[in-house]
């Protein structure tokens, strides 16, 4: 006897979890702004978000999730405007806690000036400078369950930060935690997808929807 044509499918259904870095932050005084409020896109940032939210146009996203920064929920209003959707902040995805924010201290070289910030540069283990690897695993993972559950058999997007979308990777694939920040694969509006069947986890791939934009971006500090 074939099932009935309305009866639900008993197959696992397929949910992707789209994690977006926002696009690049104006930011001329190249500080490693980190959580620190008022650092909002530039105007190459704002194209960023616009091609991310064109790559992801044609795509199933019924839920649109962003980090409480200016940054991300900038980068997130063009995604949730193109689907229709309102922009879900949540905390869990926020950037992580850093003792240097605030300071000109891009790719680390800046730290010279600063000698009563050394002792902070001790264990890259935990990391000593911030909040430890391990806890940005844990929230970056609980919220990346949430979305998963809003938009089951769908699409959702998270808009996030470099340092917290790189930690889930690493461990996601299983990899070490301890890393050198300056090889991340994690550039400005990048997606880092997740792809599950039911809650088991089937693929993870990376895109680069603003790549053409990329050689235009400030290097130095950023998050």
């Amino acid at each position: 006897m074939s099932p009935s044509p309305d009866a639900p499918s008993a197959e696992p259904q397929r949910t992707t979890v789209h994690l977006l870095r926002h696009g690049e932050v104006d930011n001329p005084g190249r500080v490693l702004y980190g959580r620190l409020e008022g650092f909002h896109l530039s105007g190459l940032g704002h194209r960023m978000a616009e091609l991310a939210a064109e790559h992801l146009a044609d795509h199933d996203v019924v839920h649109v999730v962003s980090s409480p920064l200016e940054r991300a929920r900038e980068t997130a209003a063009p995604v949730a405007a193109e689907h229709g959707l309102e922009v879900h902040v949540d905390d869990r995805v926020l950037e992580a806690e850093n003792a240097f924010e605030g300071l000109p201290v891009a790719g680390g070289a800046g730290l010279l000036h600063h000698p009563r910030l050394w002792p902070k540069m001790l264990n890259p283990l935990r990391p000593s400078w911030g909040e430890p690897y391990q806890r940005i695993v844990e929230r970056m993972r609980d919220a990346v369950v949430a979305a998963r559950a809003a938009a089951r058999g769908h699409e959702a997007v998270v808009v996030s930060h470099q340092a917290p979308i790189w930690m889930i990777r690493l461990a996601t694939e299983g990899r070490s935690l301890v890393h050198n920040p300056a090889r991340r694969e994690c550039s400005l509006a990048s997606l880092t997808s997740l792809t599950f069947v039911g809650d088991d986890l089937l693929s993870l791939s990376y895109s680069e929807p603003a790549a053409a934009l990329l050689p235009q971006a400030q290097k130095g500090a950023g998050a």
